[in-house]
C-alpha cells in the first residue's frame, strides 16, 4: 500500500466537557496518514485537495464546538428540550449548556480523549475521500509549550462565524515581558488564575444566584445569528471581563492588570488564542 501524509493540516481549537475539570478549552494539532492504491496520476490523493477536503470535514464537524462524551454517567438530557442538558461534575456541582445542535458534537464514548475524536473524524473521512484511498489514519495532539499556558472556554455572541458559539476554546501559551525581560513569575500567576476557566463577558449575564448546596452559579443567555445560546456554570470556574473576550481584548486586559501592579514598568503581553497566533498589548 501507498501511504502519504500531512502533518500540521490544521487546528482543531474547541471545547469539552470533563467529569472533573468541567468546562475545558482545547487546541490539538492534526496529523494525517491516507493509504491506497495510486490513481491515474500516480498519486494516492492530490495534495491540492488533501487539505482543503479534510479541514472542511473537520471544520464542520468538531472545530468550535463543544464535544460532549454522550457515555458518561452524569449527564442529564433534557427531554422537553433537546437542546439543552446539565452535566453533573463529580464534585456534586453542575454545568447547564443550551444551543443550536450545530454548537455541539456527541461522541459515543464516557470522556474525551484524541483517539476518540480521531475516530469520528476518520469514520467521516471515508465518506469523502476517493474509492482508492482505504485507510485514512488521524493523530490528535497537543502543542509542546516550553513555559505556562492555560486552558480557556469563551463564546463571542458578535462573531459572525462559529466563534459565536457560547462554549469552544483554546489551549494557550502566554508571554509576558516586564521591562523587556520575559517575568516567568507573571506568566505563572496567570496561567494559575485561568486554568480551565470560563472568560466571560458581563453584558451575557442574566442572574447569579446560590444553589441549595450554597453553590454559587453564573447564567450566561445571549442570541446569536446560529440562534439562542444559553450557560450555567458555578462562579469560581469564571473569569469576567467587561469587555467581549476576543483575544485582543483579554491580551488588553492581562496587560491592563500587570500595569496596576507595576505601574513604573513597561508591560508587553503576547496573548495566544491557540497554537500559532493571538494578539499582543503594550503598555
Amino acid at each position: 500500500m501507498n501511504h502519504l501524509f500531512v502533518d500540521n493540516l490544521t487546528v482543531i481549537d474547541f471545547a469539552y466537557l470533563d467529569a472533573s475539570r468541567g468546562l475545558v478549552g482545547e487546541s490539538w494539532i492534526v496529523d494525517v496518514v491516507l493509504g491506497g492504491e495510486l490513481d491515474e496520476q500516480g498519486m494516492v490523493f492530490d495534495f491540492s485537495n488533501v487539505k482543503r477536503t479534510i479541514k472542511q470535514v473537520i471544520d464542520e464537524r468538531v472545530d468550535h464546538r463543544l464535544v460532549i462524551p454522550a457515555q458518561y454517567s452524569g449527564l442529564i438530557l433534557n427531554e422537553d428540550e433537546p437542546d439543552s442538558f446539565r452535566w453533573q461534575l463529580t464534585c456534586g456541582r453542575y454545568i447547564d449548556h443550551h444551543s443550536p445542535q450545530e454548537a455541539i458534537v456527541w461522541l459515543d464514548a464516557d470522556k474525551v480523549v484524541p483517539s476518540a475524536v480521531a475516530a469520528l473524524l476518520q469514520q467521516e473521512l471515508h465518506s469523502v475521500l476517493p474509492a482508492n484511498v482505504i485507510d485514512i489514519a488521524i493523530t490528535l495532539r497537543e502543542e509542546v509549550i516550553e513555559g505556562p499556558y492555560y486552558h480557556y472556554v469563551h463564546g463571542l455572541k458578535k462573531h459572525l462565524g462559529n466563534c459565536q458559539r457560547i462554549a469552544h476554546g483554546h489551549r494557550s501559551p502566554i508571554r509576558i515581558d516586564r521591562n523587556h525581560h520575559r517575568d516567568h513569575t507573571l506568566e505563572r500567576e496567570w496561567a494559575e488564575r485561568w486554568k480551565d476557566i470560563y472568560v466571560g463577558s458581563e453584558e451575557d449575564i442574566t442572574t447569579r444566584f446560590v444553589d441549595a448546596d450554597g453553590v454559587s452559579y453564573i447564567r450566561f443567555d445571549y442570541e446569536a445569528n446560529q440562534g439562542e445560546f444559553s450557560l450555567t456554570l458555578p462562579e469560581d470556574l469564571v473569569y469576567m471581563l467587561d469587555t467581549d473576550t476576543t483575544v485582543e481584548l483579554i491580551a488588553a486586559h492581562i496587560a491592563d492588570q500587570c500595569k496596576v501592579e507595576s505601574p513604573e514598568d513597561s508591560i508587553r503581553v503576547k496573548a495566544y488564542e491557540g497554537v500559532g497566533k493571538g494578539a499582543i498589548a503594550i503598555r
